[in-house]
């Protein structure tokens, strides 16, 4: 088969427009032609859940992500605030960037624990304990307080209890986000993809809305002259969203998928996970570190970036004003990226999302002294760079990460890249300052510019890396992916009988099920 052929066989696979399907909630005899007995018994599965049972195990999972748009993105109204209050203890001192990045390094930390966590205990318990550390630091980080009332032991106190927060969200990513693509498989094909989206970066993207509209209302109440309020609320009813999800976790049941195919009874042969996943895993972790690089800098800093394109940039109203206006740009892309997973597929639209993306961003750059005089415009446009990059990596990179590896370790290996990815925030956070600098600081058109040329060049790196070294990822992509992982460890002298809950071993398809489904695939 010549080249040409493979990447249109490729392309066709991932591919899934409704026209060219059956209605994929529509199941009978006919359909089962050519399907595997995995296939024909995953339909049926499907098919006996019915309203809102097939839901709530993705919203449950999923949408405690909402903290982590909100928590992250309000510390840019907070820091705001906190540099007119104390300028000399918190805007001329390392108080500024700490306590807008230290959430990232608490964010590795709980991505990398609670992805072994996830794996060898349960995907409920990682969600369960992130959902306790959510709610207690970030009600503590609301009423940071130092000794004597002291400004400096204050801004210690809220940078610690800001890593803890960071633990807590961490613990969302490789428990929430790999038990909502595990429950998606219960959605009918063809609408797998969009469910993932919309209660992972979705309500990511939800949060940053929020977060930029809470400090708006709260500072209309108390007023300029009162921001100590403003910024206490602002960062403690960020405990709500997941308070609410709290009972929803605690009567969440691990899907199928996980009791069946899990490690936590038998030795993981890390060395062969390693050799069949490390590529795909660099390649996956790289594109997620280019695009939180850029998104949550430029999330941190859009309210500075616009109070320096606002002529009065002083009135918080009007800065605040603005800056909601630009987060809500976050939600078209977000939302169309969605569906185009699953039209689309993921690899096609990450790389047509963030291609696009840089194309703006260049745009942006060379015209910024235009754009900037006149903020609406500026604001638009932005708001379009910003768009493009939900609907490109910000909606599929955790897709791709959560559906390119099997059950048994997706936890590990979905918190690895996020971490890196959060690495990638936290360097983009503490070198976006730098960067400014670097160019000419930012009373000049070139220090201004600057993140806006370098963020699109990366872009097209990640269109490259994406098109070219992201596997294609179909409707059964999970399922297919323990299927070959399986078939892979069996070919290697694993003995994956052991795999799974002792008491779905009898249920689970056997080794040499496994291996006549991938020959009818392949």
């Amino acid at each position: 088969m010549s080249l040409v052929s493979n990447w249109a066989k490729t392309i066709r696979d991932e591919t899934h427009f409704p026209w060219n399907h059956k209605n994929p909630n529509t199941f009978n005899e006919e359909s089962q032609v050519q399907m595997t007995e995995e296939e024909i018994a995953l339909e049926r599965k499907v098919q006996s859940r019915s309203g809102m049972a097939k839901y709530w195990p993705v919203v449950a999972s999923g949408a405690g992500l909402f903290s982590d748009g909100y928590v992250n993105n309000s510390i840019g109204s907070v820091s705001t605030i906190l540099g007119i209050l104390y300028p000399n203890e918190y805007a001329d001192s390392t108080a500024i960037s700490n306590v807008s990045s230290i959430a990232f390094v608490g964010t590795v930390v709980g991505q990398l624990v609670f992805g072994y966590v996830s794996d060898y205990h349960s995907r409920k318990i990682g969600m369960i304990v992130s959902t306790v550390v959510l709610i207690l630091f970030t009600i503590l980080a609301s009423a940071s307080w130092g000794a004597g009332g002291s400004i400096y032991g204050m801004l210690a106190a809220l940078t610690a209890y800001r890593f803890f927060i960071g633990i807590g969200i961490g613990g969302e990513y490789p428990a929430g986000s790999v038990a909502c693509a595990e429950a998606s498989v219960l959605m009918g094909k063809g609408k797998r993809n969009r469910w993932f989206v919309l209660f992972t970066n979705f309500m990511i993207d939800f949060g940053f809305v929020v977060s930029a509209f809470v400090p708006l209302v709260l500072l209309w109440i108390c007023g300029p002259t009162h921001l100590t309020p403003v910024w206490r609320l602002t960062l403690g009813l960020g405990a709500i969203p997941p308070m609410s999800l709290f009972w929803l976790r605690v009567k969440f049941e691990e899907n199928d998928q996980f009791k069946e195919n899990n490690m936590k009874n038998t030795r993981v042969p890390y060395w062969l996970v390693i050799k069949y996943y490390l590529p795909r895993l660099i390649v996956v972790s790289l594109i997620w570190f280019i695009y939180d690089f850029s998104a949550y800098s430029f999330g941190i800093y859009s309210s500075q970036i616009l109070s320096r394109v606002i002529k009065n940039g002083d009135n918080l109203h009007e800065v605040f004003g603005w800056n909601v206006v630009f987060n809500l740009f976050y939600l078209p892309g977000s939302f169309l990226g969605a569906f185009a997973a699953d039209y689309l597929g993921p690899r096609l639209t990450l790389t047509i999302g963030v291609g696009l993306q840089g194309i703006i961003g260049f745009i942006m750059a060379g015209l910024y002294e235009h754009l900037s005089a006149h903020v609406g415009a500026f604001v638009v446009v932005f708001g379009i760079f910003t768009t493009l990059g939900e609907f490109g990596p910000g909606d599929q990179i955790g897709l791709i990460a959560s559906k390119t590896c099997a059950t048994p370790i997706r936890g590990q290996y979905y918190g690895i890249a996020a971490a890196i990815g959060k690495i990638g925030a936290f360097v983009g956070t503490k070198s976006f300052p730098s960067i400014i600098k670097g160019f000419g600081g930012s009373t000049t058109l070139r220090g201004n510019q600057g993140p806006f040329w370098i963020s699109s060049s990366l872009c097209f790196l990640s269109a490259i890396l994406a098109f070219f070294f992201l596997p294609a990822l179909t409707q059964d992509a999970v399922t297919d992916e323990d299927v070959k992982f399986r078939a892979y460890l069996e070919q290697n002298g694993f003995d994956t009988s052991l795999l799974g809950d002792v008491d779905k071993r009898a249920e689970s398809p056997s080794v040499e099920k496994f291996e006549e489904t991938v020959m009818e695939k392949h």
